[in-house]
């Protein structure tokens, strides 16, 4: 079999699956129906588990289920997926610092979900009421892996650090104000935090902070 398939607008990548444990996850953004479309297809024939779309707006969601049947759209994560897989027996706390991180941790948690770890959400503990985050201790310890979703000054991240032993994926959000400058503040706290062993992905990147704990599932075969 060839590694990839030439689609004209994408070639697609065929032995990832083998290489890594699932399928190209393909990003929607900057991608018409019909090339969402005819990736997913290719994916779905040529590999046996989930295929998912990451950031489709509900519009194209709906064109490319009506494409490419037998899969399902989560509006809230901006989601498409196709034979989610079925849980392997990790557990992932997802945690925000705010309501408005919501969109990020929806993404987290749906992506997570589709790739069989078990997700459980606490919402809105951020550290200007530190007493929330300490009433969800016991919750965040019983948890595998944790997610840790920040904007603002991104301390969350530090403080949940300080609580558990297990890893802990930390997100930096766009949410904040001026000198928050769209979750670079975030980030560098982040980056820097005094807990330490901190995993930190990118601004807003959901998607990556689920992979990073999928990874963590994943040992020698």
């Amino acid at each position: 079999m060839s590694g990839s398939k030439d689609l004209g607008y994408a070639r697609v990548d065929l032995e990832r699956e083998s290489r890594q444990g699932l399928p190209e996850i393909v990003y929607g953004p900057g991608k018409q129906v019909n090339e969402i479309a005819g990736i997913v297809t290719t994916l779905l024939d040529r590999n046996t588990g989930p295929v998912l779309a990451t950031r489709v707006e509900p519009g194209a969601a709906a064109d490319v289920l009506a494409s490419v049947p037998g899969g399902r759209y989560d509006q809230a994560a901006r989601l498409l997926v196709w034979r989610a897989a079925e849980p392997i027996g990790h557990t992932v706390a997802v945690v925000t610092a705010g309501t408005a991180d919501g969109p990020v941790a929806a993404e987290a948690a749906a992506v997570a979900a589709a790739l069989g770890l078990t997700t459980t959400l606490i919402r809105d503990v951020g550290v200007a009421g530190l007493h929330r985050v300490l009433a969800a201790t016991a919750d965040l310890r019983a948890a595998d892996s944790v997610i840790v979703i920040a904007g603002m000054e991104g301390a969350l991240a530090s403080v949940v650090g300080g609580l558990v032993e297990t890893p802990v994926i930390a997100v930096p959000t766009s949410t904040g104000y001026g000198a928050a400058l769209e979750g670079v503040t975030a980030l560098l706290a982040m980056l820097t935090s005094c807990a330490a062993g901190i995993t930190v992905v990118n601004i807003d990147s959901g998607f990556g902070a689920a992979l990073a704990a999928y990874r963590l599932t994943r040992g020698p075969r």
